[in-house]
């Protein structure tokens, strides 16, 4: 590449202008992506974060701003490419490897993290936290009141609003000791009563029948699908969508490089 003005050369520009062009689409859509997770749409993050597995949400901010960085930086490179000045590139080029870096690192933990949401693990909290009394010293337990409030009420929604029971279905506030059982007796609450079948107006149908256990007043099903399901694929989805965008950034930074070794 020794004149600009060259056809090659600017088919060469051209190509790296188109490449950069899908990093900007792809990072913004990585960032939309990294949003919809953190809102946490299922109101989790509060097991993930007792359980000490938050790093998945740690990985997913960074692929928010890495993404937006992506963004920028592709439409500096465009800027660059046209312009065909070796300092402006190798300012994008440096940019360009800073971010790769930091991306590969938020893939690596959404994907190596995505394997730890088991139900044994929401299987723990749920009898060591659900229904808990919360403790009075303030404010040194301040974050036990947190984990321990935001678990129960967790767990009340997902067991209403999805109609189930427990992680494995409702004999799990059976067969295992919990704070539960220790503040209810067998007789009258062999399980939470967010387990029972409610009507339009979130009354229970029958709860008498529920206690026994009889289907359909007792929802027999468990609620790990509707937890550990959606955050295993969100965690997917951002880790493995994070190293495709990775595959592609890497071939047009080595163009980049070329393009800037071989520059007048």
């Amino acid at each position: 590449m020794t004149s600009k003005g060259d056809s090659g050369v600017r088919c060469y520009q051209i190509t790296l202008i188109l490449g950069n062009a899908m990093i900007a689409c792809l990072g913004i859509t990585l960032s939309a992506m990294c949003i919809f997770f953190l809102t946490d749409q299922s109101n989790i993050y509060t097991m993930v974060y007792e359980g000490g597995n938050d790093s998945i949400f740690r990985g997913t901010w960074i692929g928010l701003f890495t993404g937006l960085a992506y963004f920028c930086t592709s439409i500096l490179g465009m800027y660059c490419i046209m312009k065909s000045k070796r300092i402006l590139l190798l300012v994008y080029i440096l940019l360009m490897v800073f971010i790769f870096c930091f991306e590969t690192a938020s893939c690596i933990t959404a994907i190596t993290h995505g394997d730890y949401f088991v139900p044994n693990m929401f299987l723990k909290q749920m009898l060591r936290r659900y229904n808990k009394p919360l403790p009075e010293a303030m404010p040194s337990s301040l974050d036990e009141i947190y984990m321990t409030s935001g678990i129960t009420h967790s767990w009340n929604r997902f067991m209403t609003e999805k109609q189930c029971c427990g992680v494995y279905g409702p004999q799990d506030w059976v067969n295992y000791s919990s704070e539960f059982r220790l503040q209810n007796s067998d007789a009258d609450f062999p399980w939470p009563r967010q387990c029972c079948q409610q009507d339009a107006q979130g009354q229970l149908t029958n709860l008498n029948a529920c206690k026994i256990g009889v289907n359909p007043f007792l929802s027999t099903r468990g609620c790990f699908d509707f937890m550990g399901g959606p955050l295993q694929r969100q965690a997917w989805g951002v880790g493995w969508f994070g190293f495709a965008i990775q595959c592609w950034t890497f071939v047009v930074i080595i163009g980049a490089i070329y393009y800037y070794v071989k520059l007048d």
